[in-house]
């Protein structure tokens, strides 16, 4: 078999686009703990048929994850972690039968509002979740992660309702992130999707994102963070209302 290094879906300027944005994201991430995969889920969205984006999008996402859990392994909480992945399993099972059948207008529509939420939600004061609320917060939002894509920020809030500091739950999140991307590859591939064709462009996207990554940890740490939450929440807004246009187009 011949690959492509183009995928016969998107144009050779959209692929860059990914590839680019993939860096910036992934910057994002490790400056800010959460936002970059929610970003890059909305971009590629605009260019890309659903029926890939949410394959194509975790294994980036998988890529990016597991290189700010190696950096930032010494913190993670591991018990946190294993609790996450028995609920993660259960929501990836029962997601991936309504990946396969939801039209790609829902799909679309779904992601919008779901980006609108995560970016306009009220961040309120958070009370400590027992083990079996956090497992049954796993598995919602792995079944989220099947038809919505970027979970990110819902698993963040899991998380942080444990009174985890900024390092912990950076780590933590990451590692949390990992399994949930990596079971839900492992859901798709079942699913027969066909990755042959993303594979160059994937991993053009995963080293673009562990640079990202990289650079993030040195240079957005010094970005006034006021400045940076309002950009970055305009951007979504955006985002997310073009996805939402699209989706009632093809209704």
């Amino acid at each position: 078999m011949v690959l492509t290094l183009i995928p016969p879906e998107i144009t050779p300027l959209f692929a860059a686009v990914m590839v680019f944005c993939s860096f910036l994201t992934s910057a994002l991430t490790a400056a800010m703990g959460l936002g970059g995969g929610t970003a890059l889920l909305a971009i590629m969205g605009l260019g890309m048929p659903v029926s890939s984006l949410m394959p194509v999008h975790g294994l980036v996402q998988l890529g990016s994850n597991l290189s700010r859990t190696l950096i930032q392994r010494m913190y993670v909480v591991w018990p946190l972690v294993l609790w996450f992945l028995l609920g993660c399993a259960v929501g990836i099972a029962v997601g991936a039968p309504v990946a396969a059948v939801i039209p790609d207008s829902v799909a679309r529509i779904a992601l919008g509002l779901f980006i609108l939420w995560s970016v306009l939600r009220k961040r309120g004061e958070q009370k400590p979740l027992s083990r079996p609320f956090f497992i049954i917060g796993g598995g919602i939002s792995s079944l989220g992660t099947m038809i919505v894509g970027a979970t990110g920020p819902m698993v963040a809030g899991l998380i942080s309702s444990q009174g985890l500091k900024r390092q912990p739950l950076i780590a933590t999140h990451a590692t949390c992130m990992v399994l949930q991307h990596g079971l839900k590859i492992l859901a798709f591939g079942l699913m027969g999707f066909a990755w042959a064709n993303w594979l160059p462009l994937l991993a053009a996207m995963i080293i673009s994102g562990a640079l990202g990554t990289w650079l993030g940890t040195q240079v957005l740490d010094n970005v006034p963070e006021r400045l940076f939450r309002i950009l970055f929440r305009l951007t979504m807004i955006l985002l997310s209302a073009q996805l939402l246009w699209q989706g009632v187009q093809s209704w």
